[in-house]
């Protein structure tokens, strides 16, 4: 076996760079998401023994909705990336550059052990560059292909190396192999094949025998004729251990997906599902369906269930013929491989095993798997493929004749390969790109439809994403998720009706339940969430709540094992605590809306018992502490949710609101600690910089709050309560004339803003000397609010500075009697009847220049006012998602109404109280001189 050298891996590296480069730029997409963004195991918080507890996507073998698909080694490598790049997709797809570089190079030396070393670079090429490969590299959930293969080919590289002189057992290399094939199957389960490859290369290329030898050889010796040549024997021990130690592997794994195959759907794989001989026939035809995407990867997809390749129902279907040649093509190269000794037919005899072998798990032909086509899995038959055409290839070149023709065309074929390659990345750039350019080839998949409808949804596109969806249900008129996906389209359209109808066809496309049987019908998990779904759409009319926990315990009913269907992501567990209670039905905010919030706390409680690494259940149960006014509980579990993900960002956002509002100092930094880290995770959410600004007017550092609420208001024009503390800040600054043009802003998009008028207009008497336009305000709402008494009594100031005064003290007396209890109304009514018995005093004013006179002395009371904006903040229950897009509730943490902040400090209450008493004070020195002037003027 020749060595590689330097130059062969500097090219072949240079080439898969060439190739590859742009799938850098790529996100992640398609199965992406779930195995990348959605799976916890990636994240430092979850424990390493959870790896292997649980599949590719991390979900627990032990549900029947599991994949059974166990890799916890290439799931490792992924928290590798997350440890060192979080979900920055650029790593993960450099890293899968990388990984394909290594299989080429490994693969190369494979190639020399059977070609020269020319044809083993060709080979090596080939498969470097190969587009077949790009769902593989560039899909990031392809790196189990890209490990499993590197260990495969090591455990193959290793085995060759396990004859001795005299073929004699060379034990060393055969254990190494033994790990490397348990390491390959812990990244991916078609690892184990390679030992099916191994048995072979011992067989017929280590000892070189030929079918004819064995069968003549064992022909005499079943007669007694004679014995098994030593040789022989010694094949047979190596092979024994290699079986052995197989089945053993196999053992290990069936225990592991705990002896249950993954469930699939019709829409999965049709045919698995099929009669015989549809079946049959339809899975034979597959296998030269992938072939040909070996020999012509023109057109590729990156989904091939559902409509793609309709069944083949007859032996009549043209496409038979296909299948026929395609086996008798294979056959004649067995033949040749498995007949004939010499250098040749061990070639073609390897490259065939090495293409059949390890495609054997995804055939179909021995168990259904999930997929009708999947081109990743033709990773690894891919490299039997390239050196059967390597190959091919040296033995026309030999001739003289074709020798120019070769070349040119094998040039051809890899110039054209790299480009279709690097074209095809472009597609994995989005997952709108991805389905868009696999409905160019197949217009009769209704999930490539769907797909495309959830990228446009991604994007709020709903009006277009609408009509993908449709069109689904007409490709598939049958498809549940498609009708689902149009309800939550709908419902996103606030078209509610329409919503509800497609839920309603939807759940009567779902198997019926047959009373007193147990439900078992083999459907999509998440085609349960048709229930969750349409009890989310009615329970927004509080007459349907009912109803709604009907729909809830009717999925139960249906699935009471597999939890995490029945809900969001969030409260999986809830549902299963719910059916072996049967005291608690509902998910916790339908329990919070049916006003059960102890039923609702004794639901995330129970939860909590099954799956207490839960972010989100902790989150939940401190929105319950909150409706139960325990605010200190509430922030125990919101800390206990941050504990687990410290990136939870509405576990940040509400705990620092509810430090903020406990009133206490000693919270406030770590309270704009959370708030700052919440703005790094959503840094367009105008709440967060609006929180901050609010803080920092707590701690007077004013500056700060004003840069805080210009943020925020530049995210968001129109935040009312942003706009308002703005102004209110710059009045409480002497900055009047500042605030003036933020009110405009505030009172144009909010014209009956009371607080707003209020504050207008004493800056335009105080500071403007603009009674008309103080006046119009304080009009405006009285106009409104006939019995607001800070507005009635300010507009009795503007009378008297307009020496109105019988206006104003008619203006004083009907303001008495709706506050007859605020003494100050009564001070100033006396201080005007007084100025009217000395009408002949007129140059005298009773008030102070320029001050209007309020609730709390003579300066209407806009200190310590400090509004919370009424949109809702994202304080919500983490509740039943539609499937797709997540439904979230509008559950408030506090009050968001105009009103004063509910919960003073102490020292704020203290300050209140200082400036009340300052005020009156005032008031009596005023009253003091005014009767001094009285008592001289009528001594």
């Amino acid at each position: 076996m020749a060595d590689i050298n330097l130059k062969e891996v500097t090219l072949i590296v240079g080439v898969v760079t060439a190739c590859y480069w742009n799938s850098l730029f790529c996100g992640f997409v398609f199965d992406d998401v779930s195995a990348i963004l959605d799976n916890k195991d990636l994240h430092p918080s979850t424990p390493l023994k959870t790896l292997f507890q649980n599949d590719f996507w991390g979900t627990p073998m032990s549900e029947e909705r599991s994949h059974k698909s166990y890799r916890p080694l290439t799931v490792l490598t992924f928290r590798l990336n997350y440890l060192f790049s979080e979900l920055k997709p650029m790593s993960y797809h450099l890293l899968n550059m990388i990984f394909h570089a290594v299989v080429s190079v490994i693969f190369l030396k494979v190639c020399k052990l059977f070609l020269d070393s020319r044809s083993s670079m060709i080979a090596s090429l080939l498969f470097a560059v190969h587009p077949i490969h790009t769902e593989a590299v560039t899909g990031v959930v392809g790196r189990a292909e890209l490990l499993s293969s590197i260990f495969f080919l090591a455990a193959f590289l290793s085995y060759t190396k396990s004859k001795g002189p005299d073929n004699s057992i060379v034990w060393t290399p055969i254990a190494l192999t033994v790990f490397l094939v348990a390491v390959a199957t812990l990244c991916k389960e078609q690892g184990i094949t390679v030992v099916g490859i191994c048995c072979v290369y011992e067989v017929f290329i280590a000892q070189g025998y030929t079918l004819p030898l064995l069968c003549t050889t064992a022909g005499q010796f079943l007669r007694g004729k004679g014995s098994i040549p030593f040789s022989m024997l010694q094949t047979l021990i190596k092979l024994i251990v290699l079986m052995f130690s197989t089945l053993l592997l196999v053992v290990i794994r069936v225990q592991v997906i705990q002896s249950q195959l993954p469930v699939f759907t019709r829409f999965d794989n049709p045919a698995a599902v099929s009669p015989t001989p549809t079946r049959q026939l339809t899975f034979n035809y597959l296998l030269p369906v992938n072939a040909w995407l070996l020999l012509n990867p023109s057109e590729l997809c990156c989904d091939w269930t559902m409509g793609t390749i309709p069944l083949i129902e007859s032996f009549l279907d043209i496409r038979n013929l296909a299948t026929f040649t395609f086996f008798c093509f294979l056959g004649a190269l067995g033949v040749f491989g498995l007949r004939y000794p010499g250098d040749s037919s061990k070639t073609v005899l390897m490259a065939l095993c090495l293409m059949a072998l390890p495609f054997i798990p995804a055939s179909n032909l021995f168990f259904p798997v999930g997929f009708v086509v999947a081109e990743r899995v033709l990773y690894v038959p891919s490299m039997g493929f390239c050196i059967l055409v390597a190959h091919g290839w040296q033995r026309i070149s030999n001739k003289s004749v074709l020798k120019k023709l070769s070349w040119i065309c094998l040039s051809m074929v890899l110039f054209t390969h790299a480009l279709k390659t690097l074209h095809r990345n472009w597609d994995w750039e989005s997952e709108y790109t991805l389905f868009m350019s696999a409905l160019k080839v197949n217009k009769n998949n209704a999930k490539l439809w769907n797909n495309v409808g959830h990228a446009l949804e991604n994007e709020k596109n709903f009006e277009r994403a609408l009509k993908y969806f449709l069109q689904a249900t007409h490709v598939q008129p049958d498809d549940i998720g498609a009708h689902m996906n149009v309800g939550r389209t709908y419902k996103n359209l606030n078209r509610t009706k329409e919503a509800e109808e497609s839920y309603m066809m939807a759940k009567s496309l779902m198997p019926q339940i047959i009373p007193g049987k147990k439900y078992a019908a083999r459907i999509a998990p998440n085609h349960l969430n048709v229930y969750i779904n349409l009890a989310n759409l009615i329970r927004a009319n509080e007459s349907r709540l009912e109803e709604a926990d009907q729909l809830y315990r009717q999925a139960i009913s249906m699935r009471p094992d597999f939890k995490q269907a029945y809900i969001s992501r969030c409260c999986s567990l809830l549902y299963a605590v719910a059916l072996e209670d049967g005291s608690c039905i509902c998910i916790g905010e339908l329990l919070l809306k049916m006003n059960k919030p102890l039923k609702a706390k004794e639901a995330y409680l129970k939860a909590l018992e099954l799956d207490r690494n839960n972010a989100d259940l902790w989150y939940n149960l401190a929105i319950v502490h909150i409706e139960l006014k325990e605010p200190t509980e509430a922030l125990k579990n919101f800390n206990r949710a941050l504990e687990l993900n410290p990136k939870h960002k509405l576990a940040l956002f509400n705990s620092a609101i509810l430090m903020q509002e406990s009133g206490e100092v000693k919270l406030r930094p770590e309270a704009r600690k959370r708030l700052l880290s919440y703005i790094n995770e959503e840094p367009q959410d105008a709440n967060g910089y609006f929180n901050l600004g609010m803080l920092a007017m707590d701690d007077k550092k004013d500056s700060e709050a004003e840069m805080w609420m210009k943020k925020a208001i530049k995210l968001q024009a129109d935040f009312r309560s942003a706009l308002f503390n703005l102004a209110l800040l710059y009045s409480q600054t002497a900055k009047e004339l500042m605030a003036l043009p933020i009110l405009e802003e505030l009172l144009r998009y909010y014209p009956d803003h009371i607080k707003g008028l209020i504050l207008k207009g004493d800056i335009l008497m105080n500071q403007k000397k603009d009674i008309l336009g103080a006046k119009k305000c304080f009009e405006k709402i009285l106009e409104m609010d006939p019995s607001n008494v800070q507005g009635k009594h300010n507009l009795c100031v503007v009378y008297f500075e307009e020496k109105d005064l019988l206006k104003a003290e008619r203006c004083l007396v009907e303001t008495l009697a709706l506050a007859p209890h605020e003494e100050y109304i009564q001070r100033h009514l006396n201080i005007v009847r007084d100025k009217i018995s000395s009408s002949n005093i007129v140059e005298q004013p009773i008030f102070p220049a320029g001050k209007t006179s309020g609730v709390e002395g003579d300066k209407i009371p806009t200190e310590n006012v400090k509004e919370i904006r009424n949109e809702p903040r994202p304080t919500q229950i983490i509740n039943t998602s539609d499937n797709k897009s997540q439904s979230k509730s509008n559950k408030q943490l506090g009050k968001n109404t105009d009103k004063e902040t509910p919960h003073k400090t102490t020292k704020e209450i203290k300050e209140i109280e200082k400036k009340r008493v300052a005020a009156l004070k005032r008031l009596e020195e005023i009253e003091r001189i005014l009767n001094g002037i009285l008592s001289s003027l009528f001594r």
